[in-house]
């Protein structure tokens, strides 16, 4: 018989070993970790510690992640909290730029904006962008990660363009309609990656655009 058939039979007549309960005491099998022979019992030992110890390592595993998560779930607040507070344009930016800074290791922050009100004009948030890049923004369903090749963002990042590796995109919104992009960059290749989980760049972007259009009173 071959082992395959062996384990099947074992598994559709579980009474076998009722009817040859001797035989289990006296049956050695290999070690998995060494040359000598052991008991089946002690061989089921090994394997219920094995998968215990796997199990730790999973738990100690979604334990980090819970614990990542609620320090980025506490920045989150810290910046929302900031955000309302902020009573100006320009100190809506600082807050921005400042929590993403500190609070978020993220060291490039840039964003523009296609709607403004006439004395905001000359600053560089209102500088216009390149035709293909508004319908991009318009487009995004989620934020976009990964290289900055192709796109004209890198250089709002001033002096530090040439570093950045990696970016990512977030469309602000205000009702139904785009109002701008922010973009947040890294030198670090794998800082934003395609794949990655964007659930708290969503909440960032939805933050900064309501705070934007709050500022600049811009109707949805």
């Amino acid at each position: 018989m071959k082992s395959e058939e062996v384990a099947q039979y074992l598994q559709d007549h579980p009474q076998f070993f009722e009817e040859y309960a001797d035989l289990m005491s006296r049956m050695v099998i290999p070690h998995p970790y060494g040359g000598r022979t052991i008991s089946i019992t002690e061989r089921q030992m090994l394997a219920l510690r094995d998968k215990n110890r796997q199990l730790e390592g999973k738990l100690a595993e979604f334990v980090g992640f819970g614990e990542e998560n609620d320090a980025i779930s506490e920045r989150m607040h810290r910046l929302g909290v900031a955000i309302i507070a902020a009573g100006s344009f320009q100190s809506v930016i600082h807050t921005l730029n400042f929590h993403l800074r500190d609070d978020f290791a993220i060291p490039l922050f840039g964003l523009r904006l296609w709607r403004h009100p006439g004395s905001a004009a000359e600053l560089p948030e209102f500088v216009g962008v390149n035709e293909e890049l508004q319908p991009f923004a318009e487009t995004l369903t989620q934020p976009y990660c990964g290289s900055t090749s192709g796109f004209e963002t890198a250089s709002w990042f001033g002096e530090a363009a040439a570093h950045v590796r990696s970016q990512g995109l977030i469309a602000l919104r205000n009702g139904g309609g785009t109002i701008g992009l922010m973009a947040l960059g890294s030198e670090e290749a794998q800082r934003f990656y395609s794949g990655m989980g964007t659930l708290y760049l969503q909440r960032l972007g939805e933050m900064a655009s309501a705070a934007l259009a709050r500022v600049l009173a811009l109707k949805s």
